[in-house]
Parts: structure tokens; C-alpha cells; sequence
């Protein structure tokens, strides 16, 4: 049993003890096949996540949302949605967000398609 393995053990424990939940999500779950894999992911998750830093824990996972919706990734657009409400995210909070993101893919699209250069007012220099 996977569980059985020390490495796994370990950090399913912080992931309970960080979160304050005895629930492991099943992406946990599955990374637990590989210990490597489940330790080198938590550390960067509760490094970039968890961590203090200059964005809050909302901004933060707004940014997941958003970025897991542009990657099609169902299962983080709904982790990080629950873990967006967990931190007050609102239904109009939410809805506005949603609006964002179709603007920004619709926008990223056309700017493609039009191959539009880029304006030298924007390169990073």
C-alpha cells in the first residue's frame, strides 16, 4: 500500500497539519505513487501557495483558477474554486473573475489569429 511508504506518510501528515483537515485530495492521492513526485510538488505548492508572500491567499488562487482554466484542468479549476471560497470568495467575486478570464481568452485569441506585433511600448528591456 502506497500509504504505507514512509515518504508518503510524512507528507500526507503536513498536508493535514498546514491545511488543519484530515482530507487528502485525490491529486495527493495520486502523486502518492511516486514519493518523489508527492514531496518535490507539496514543497513547491507550500512555497508558492502557502507561504507568505506580497499576493494573498485569495489573489492567489484566483491566479490558479484562472491559469487551470487556460490549461483545461477541471479538477484545479474546482479545488481552487473550493479553496477560493474557503478564503471568502463570493458568487459575484467568482462571476466577475469568470468574466475576466472569457475576456482575456477571447482577446488572447483574436491577437493571435491577427498575429499582431508587438508595441514597443510593452517589451520588457
Amino acid at each position: 500500500m502506497v500509504s504505507a511508504d514512509p515518504r508518503v506518510k510524512s507528507v500526507f501528515d503536513d498536508i493535514r497539519s498546514t491545511r488543519n483537515s484530515d482530507f487528502v485530495n485525490n491529486l495527493w492521492r495520486a502523486l502518492a505513487n511516486q514519493p518523489p513526485l508527492l514531496e518535490r510538488t507539496w514543497s513547491s505548492v507550500k512555497e508558492v501557495m502557502i507561504a507568505p508572500g506580497t499576493l494573498d491567499p485569495l489573489t492567489k488562487e484566483l491566479i490558479y483558477i484562472a491559469v487551470s482554466t487556460a490549461n483545461g484542468c477541471s479538477y484545479c479549476v474546482h479545488s481552487h474554486t473550493a479553496a477560493a471560497r474557503a478564503k471568502g470568495l463570493s458568487g459575484q467575486q467568482l462571476a466577475e473573475l469568470l468574466a475576466i478570464i472569457g475576456m482575456a481568452a477571447e482577446t488572447n485569441a483574436l491577437a493571435t489569429a491577427l498575429q499582431i506585433p508587438i508595441d514597443t511600448e510593452f517589451e520588457v528591456g
